[in-house]
């Protein structure tokens, strides 16, 4: 998609901006608890922003649960960017990151309706399926 731009930003810096897009697609939409959306874990993690057209759309972030261990979260795309493979990029985005600082293996707890876009990027379910905010999820693993 041309007009697309994913930064790595600062939290501080643009923490409203995220906390829009994760609000309208997980609390709105989803009706995922603040208290489970906002953990108390983005100051420690790198987020991305994905612009187009000068409107920020998306966004997801990465954390290291290891120095080898990369969790990717909160994937979000405005309703209105959707099905724009704007999901995927950013996805490609944060992998590379992961890669580039030194990942050997990348985990995602896939919302379920969703799982396809992982299966693309080579991820593999690992475990059973399992509810959180009463949504189902499967935990995904890539090695790198």
């Amino acid at each position: 998609m041309s007009n697309l731009e994913i930064k790595i930003v600062s939290y501080s810096e643009e923490r409203q901006i995220l906390a829009s897009i994760r609000k309208q697609v997980f609390q709105e939409e989803q009706n995922v608890p603040f208290e489970l959306e906002f953990d108390g874990q983005d100051e420690t993690a790198e987020h991305f922003l994905a612009y187009w057209q000068g409107k920020a759309i998306g966004t997801v972030r990465l954390r290291f649960l290891e120095p080898q261990t990369a969790k990717i979260e909160r994937l979000a795309v405005l309703k209105e960017a959707r099905g724009k493979n704007i999901g995927k990029q950013l996805m490609q985005a944060v992998l590379e990151r992961a890669v580039q600082k030194q990942a050997k293996q990348a985990i995602i707890n896939a919302q379920l309706y969703i799982k396809g876009l992982y299966l693309k990027l080579g991820f593999e379910p690992v475990g059973e399926q399992f509810t959180e905010a009463g949504i189902p999820h499967l935990k995904m693993i890539k090695k790198f």
